[in-house]
């Protein structure tokens, strides 16, 4: 009975077993800064004394918490969230369990909390860290320039204002502690994913989906797990700010969206309790549910409200600047309200381009760092992504030239495709926003496929980076068609990266020999867990079906 009461009880202990496995081996495989504050102690100090074996630690409890995501996630989805799946409350713990451990282990898979450390602490000593890097500015020899990877160490911030303001007040707390300043950073993180945990079921509410499921596709993700609570990346920030904003703008009605059921949360049934209720199981698409006849009639958002929600998407663009991709959202929705006509789009964009202008402007000469910030969005550019399609077409435009005895022209052939993919960017999102104008794609899924429209075809992408796209997406009734693909696509991108950060400086033969320890560990716990779930559930209920489903 307490397995029917609980069925996602042993999926959330697995997944704890390797948050905790993931935290002990990040004592030895984690990010660590330079030199290793843990090397001497006794205890603690052991995982970096036998890195292969904290590695091994590492990738076993990484594939442990994926694999219990999904079969949690394959539960909402058979079951349509109704009894026996977990409820929004056994999810919500879920979460928070399995990323305790993480928020308190060194970070992992990047090193970028340690240039955020470097580039606040020259804004603290009256330099402009849109123009100096830390190494000119700090000097190769400080600890906080040693654990930058040597490829940032003499590139400026391409961070906004307010993010480097607020690093500025961490660094006035914590000085040059790099721990300290670590957790300090760690805390501003956690902040922006509470504000994701705050916003996203309200704007699920709004697109008609199942809150506690948009919560475990977005916010209980691995990759929100591994690389903004563990990694610190500033991106929870960033689309914190941005969905708070898009809550506050848009308002809490389902506005322009037909009001008959539809399938955004597959298989939830009108019976059920909580906050699935209404939701039709039939399967549809999220765009084609946006009722055309609505519009002008529609009871608008107060100003005051869709201003602060503008002011808060613009702060989420002076953390990172495609966040205000929102902003053409969120003014197409309020053209739509008011008639749709050509002036009304001109005049909210005066409006929230007056909003964005006043906030930036207030950021910019209040913290004194200016407009540095936009010569150095480019800074990125610099490394050559192999997961970026422009800069993977344009290195291989090279190479043919290079076997068909026409020289060396990578550097023209990747500035051509990159700028291809600009082009690509400008009119997908162009198409998206006049879509939203007629009605026909709601703000939210709007600001989801653009903003992956920006990563996917940009110059850059990073693994951290699809959660600008995966976050939004995850609110909307237009996911649960793509579910099965957003799944397996965050499983596999979430082990892609090492915990170790950007620079691995052990032996060639260690990281191997780590994964396939970590490997053999994993199957030795699952099988485990097979029988334990036998044993639980008898053969009656299907124990086979419920170990398929993690995958």
């Amino acid at each position: 009975m307490a397995a029917r009461r609980d069925p996602a009880r042993l999926a959330r202990r697995l997944g704890l077993t390797g948050a905790l496995l993931m935290a002990v081996g990040s004592l030895g495989a984690g990010a660590l800064p330079v030199p290793n504050p843990l090397n001497g102690l006794r205890l603690i100090g052991l995982p970096a004394r036998n890195a292969t074996l904290a590695i091994a630690l590492t990738y076993a409890g990484m594939g442990m918490l994926v694999l219990a995501w999904l079969w949690i996630g394959r539960m909402l989805s058979a079951r349509g969230a109704i009894p026996p799946a977990p409820d929004r409350v056994s999810l919500g713990r879920t979460g928070i369990l399995w990323a305790i451990p993480l928020a308190m282990a060194p970070p992992m898979f990047s090193k970028d909390v340690y240039s955020y450390l470097a580039q606040s602490a020259i804004m603290a000593r009256g330099l402009d860290p849109y123009v100096l890097g830390p190494a000119q500015a700090l000097g190769v020899d400080d600890p906080l320039t040693r654990t930058i990877p040597t490829i940032w160490r003499d590139t400026p911030a391409p961070y906004g204002p307010l993010f480097i303001a607020v690093g500025r007040g961490i660094t006035a707390l914590t000085g040059n502690d790099v721990v300290f300043g670590v957790l300090a950073h760690r805390a501003l993180a956690l902040v922006g994913v509470g504000l994701i945990v705050w916003a996203l079921p309200k704007l699920a509410r709004r697109c008609g989906m199942e809150p506690g499921l948009a919560l475990w596709l977005g916010a209980a993700n691995p990759l929100v797990l591994f690389h903004l609570v563990s990694g610190i990346h500033n991106e929870a920030l960033m689309i914190g700010l941005l969905l708070a904003g898009l809550h506050l703008a848009l308002g809490d009605g389902a506005r322009g969206v037909d009001p008959r059921p539809s399938g955004g949360a597959r298989g939830v049934d009108r019976r059920s309790s909580g906050g699935a209720r209404g939701v039709d199981p039939r399967p549809s698409d999220g765009a084609r549910r946006v009722d055309r006849r609505s519009g002008p009639g529609d009871a608008p958002v107060p100003w005051a409200r869709w201003v602060a929600g503008a002011a808060l998407i613009t702060l989420g663009g002076s953390v990172k600047l495609p966040a205000l991709l929102a902003l053409g959202f969120v003014g197409m929705d309020l053209a739509r309200q008011w008639g749709g006509r050509f002036r009304d789009v001109a005049r909210a964009a005066g409006l929230l381009g007056a909003v964005a202008v006043g906030v930036y402007l207030v950021i910019g000469f209040g913290t004194g760092l200016g407009f540095g910030w936009i010569h150095t969005q480019g800074t990125a550019n610099e490394i050559r992504s192999w997961m970026s399609l422009s800069t993977d077409l344009g290195q291989l435009s090279g190479q043919v030239g290079i076997l068909a005895g026409l020289g060396d022209h990578t550097d023209t052939t990747l500035a051509i495709t990159r700028g291809i993919g600009g082009i690509a960017i400008a009119a997908v999102v162009a198409w998206l926003l006049w879509l939203c104008l007629k009605g026909r794609v709601e703000p939210v899924t709007g600001v989801g496929v653009g903003l992956g429209a920006v990563v996917l075809l940009g110059p850059v992408v990073h693994p951290w980076y699809l959660l600008w796209a995966a976050i939004p997406l995850a609110a909307t009734r237009g996911m649960p068609r793509y579910r099965r693909f957003a799944l397996a696509a965050s499983a596999v991108i979430a082990l892609m990266v090492p915990p170790t950060g950007a620079d691995f400086n052990f032996r060639a033969y260690q990281l191997p020999f780590a994964i396939l320890a970590g490997a053999v560990m994993l199957l030795v716990a699952l099988v485990v867990l097979r029988e334990l779930v036998r044993r639980e559930s008898g053969a009656e209920s299907g124990p086979d079906a419920e170990i398929r489903a993690p995958s």
